[in-house]
């Protein structure tokens, strides 16, 4: 394969663990006789300073021309000013926007090595294995949004709005992943109290109904499934559902592994490039220690090849030696649990070791 590739590394740890992800993924273009062209491009507070915009044109351009893209991360206390004209965060929205990102896949796996980080107790979490779909450019965040004079001084107001478009693709590519995995989709809503929950549920049941009968389907209103998320973990395989209740929810389940530093994410169009990132921030405390983990922006790596680049194997190998790094014994400080800890590069030595 031939394939342009874009790197955004961003700020804090960002440039650091995309560092590793890149030779991550010349490692799996040598192994099995690719061509991956990788391009940097500046994104969120580092092109603020350059150039006074966290999107510059060229890196929108060089996105939309490219088959994937992966980001490292943005922000950071140096961009905080709440009156400043734009912020880092603004470039993220806008990349998703201006390349139609409407799904936003989220795994959650726990490790077996890693199994006793997280929380909750090892019977609970051990075997989890979920994979999110949160409906990314929709919802309460994109509705109107305002503020009013009132007698007691300011209303605000945010409307939740959905189409019948926007739930029937997020629910089958959501459907067509269920199929791929263990069969089980579950659409989480809130349609006791909100009519736009009322259409998401009536539209996400005539797809699953109509187009993948053997999928089996349930639905969990958002209150129970935050509840069940961290008494019953295993019980789902496939999750979608909005904007606000996706965005809440996969910051909830990213606690079962133990540590945010494993988790990738995806984000989806219905064409062109998918956005690969950590879902982790961009950690100024760590950044320029060679202290941060990789695993998740490596783990992204695998997604990108998988989802964008239809390369399966190729992401096999990736997370098995992945796998194999943390059977071994290799952490960084944030999964140590106090015990003996790796840089940042001895961790991307260490899986292309086990990749090579």
């Amino acid at each position: 394969m031939d394939a342009h590739i874009v790197l955004l590394p961003g700020d804090g740890i960002g440039p650091e663990i995309v560092s590793q992800a890149r030779r991550v993924l010349e490692t799996v273009a040598e192994k099995f006789g690719h061509s991956f062209h990788l391009s940097e491009h500046l994104i969120g507070g580092c092109a603020i300073d350059a150039c006074g915009d966290p999107l510059p044109a060229d890196t929108v351009d060089a996105c939309r021309s490219s088959q994937a893209i992966l980001l490292g991360a943005v922000g950071g206390p140096k961009w905080d000013d709440p009156s400043a004209d734009t912020r880092p965060e603004a470039g993220l929205l806008r990349i998703r926007q201006e390349l139609g990102l409407f799904a936003n896949l989220r795994p959650i796996r726990t490790f077996d090595e890693l199994v006793d980080a997280s929380p909750l107790k090892r019977d609970i979490v051990a075997g989890t294995d979920i994979l999110f779909f949160r409906e990314l450019t929709g919802g309460i965040y994109f509705g109107e949004s305002g503020r009013r004079d009132s007698p007691d001084g300011q209303t605000a107001w945010n409307e939740m709005v959905y189409s019948t478009k926007e739930v029937e693709r997020i629910v089958r590519l959501a459907a067509q992943a269920a199929q791929q995995r263990r069969g089980h989709l579950t659409s989480v809503d809130k349609a006791n109290v909100l009519e736009v929950s009322r259409l998401w549920r009536q539209v996400a049941e005539r797809i699953v109904r109509d187009e993948f009968p053997d999928v089996q389907y349930d639905v969990v209103l958002v209150d129970a499934m935050a509840m069940h998320l961290i008494s019953r973990p295993k019980d789902f395989d496939v999750v979608v559902t909005g904007n606000m209740f996706g965005d809440i929810l996969t910051d909830e389940a990213s606690m079962l592994p133990g540590s945010l530093g494993l988790l990738p994410s995806a984000s989806l169009g219905e064409d062109g490039p998918g956005l690969y990132e950590p879902i982790h921030g961009s950690a100024p405390d760590l950044a320029g220690q060679n202290a941060a983990n990789p695993l998740a922006t490596i783990l992204a790596t695998a997604m990108l090849l998988r989802h964008s680049l239809n390369l399966s194997q190729e992401a096999d190998a990736v997370e098995q030696a992945v796998e194999t790094v943390l059977k071994a014994g290799h952490r960084t400080r944030d999964i140590a649990a106090g015990g003996d800890s790796i840089s940042t590069t001895a961790m991307g030595d260490a899986v292309l070791a086990a990749l090579a």
